[in-house]
């Protein structure tokens, strides 16, 4: 039971409930303070397994008479629990495995965040909430039908690499949102400070850089959750496989998209009304035309991937069938969504 209650805090087990910081939250609300509570629940775990296997190691060198041969011990790197810093990090220095772990372990928390935002798990639910295909919202609030956190009403999130806010529900707006209900909102600066330092990174960046490509590594170049995404990635949109419905592409399209195309022009516009005012200093109009330079660079890029991608897609959009594994529906996209080797 050892084993297996340590293999079911990791996402991928069949078993598995909800991110083991958010089982054992509290009403304390400090995310540091839980993940200390962890390590020292982990420790006895570790302490726990290490004694049944020195037991059952002595009991095989009493049943043979091996005293003078065979020693009971177990070394702390051979008790194979991946909480066990020893045993999962015994290639990386003793003194960097701590850091490691808690880096591991947030990463998991957000991994587990994002099955929140879009319906496959909920905080007020242990395990998979929506896991079938078509799944909608109304199924999720037959689960949970007070839900604490709502996921997306239009299984399409947001990630913007861009200076700016574009949308309410940007992933990064929509995971601060969960933080504070999780954790509570009074601690959601000091929580946010632990993540980020964890991490190494503030969190638009990681969600921006790094979340698919340990999203697509966590689950084996089989992703469950599918990156729409422009040929240079400064228009990102998330989805969840379950819920995609034949209109998905167009609400990409048209909701998110050409949405993000005109907020674009519009911030284009008020820097030209710069260049031309009198009242504007020489290095305002500098600055002023740079700034429509790096737009007219993305206006570029969305606009091709919406004539040459998006919209062609949409107006066809594939039929997939989950049946037929990740390996078959994510080349149906195409170059609408982002590139993963092996699934091209």
């Amino acid at each position: 039971m050892i084993a297996k209650d340590d293999w079911d805090e990791y996402e991928v087990s069949w078993d598995f409930k909800a991110s083991p910081l958010v089982v054992r939250r509290d009403s304390n609300g400090s995310l540091q303070d839980v993940y200390s509570s962890l390590r020292n629940i982990y420790a006895d775990r570790i302490a726990e397994l290490k004694s049944i296997e020195e037991q059952s190691n002595q009991a095989f060198i009493n049943a043979y008479g091996l005293m003078d041969e065979l020693t009971s011990d177990v070394p702390i790197q051979d008790i194979t629990l991946s909480c066990n810093v020893d045993y999962r990090y015994s290639s990386i220095n003793p003194e960097e495995r701590n850091g490691r772990i808690l880096f591991d372990t947030i990463i998991e928390f957000l991994s587990y965040s994002v099955g929140c935002l879009l319906g496959r798990y909920s905080l007020d639910k242990e395990g998979l909430v929506l896991a079938n295909q078509g799944d909608t919202l109304e199924n999720y609030l037959k689960h949970v039908p007070s839900p604490s956190f709502m996921p997306d009403d239009d299984n399409v999130i947001p990630l913007i690499d861009f200076d700016g806010d574009w949308f309410e529900d940007d992933i990064t707006e929509r995971f601060k949102q969960f933080l504070k209900v999780a954790f509570g909102e009074e601690h959601f600066a000091e929580n946010l400070a632990f993540i980020e330092e964890a991490i190494g990174k503030d969190i638009k960046k990681f969600f921006l850089k790094d979340f698919y490509t340990d999203h697509v590594k966590r689950y084996k170049k089989r992703p469950i959750y599918w990156m729409f995404s422009s040929p240079k990635g400064s228009f990102n949109a998330l989805i969840y496989m379950h819920r995609y419905r034949p209109d998905t592409v167009s609400v990409v399209l048209n909701d998110y998209l050409r949405e993000f195309r005109t907020k674009l022009l519009a911030r284009k516009e008020s820097h030209e009304q710069i260049q031309v005012s009198a009242s504007a200093s020489q290095k305002e109009k500098t600055q002023a035309l740079k700034a429509i330079q790096k737009i007219n660079k993305v206006l570029d890029e969305i606009n091709d991937y919406e004539h040459e991608t998006l919209y062609p897609l949409a107006g066809k959009p594939p039929e997939i069938d989950l049946d037929d594994g990740v390996k078959y529906n994510y080349p149906l996209f195409g170059k609408a969504l982002k590139k993963v080797t092996s699934l091209s």
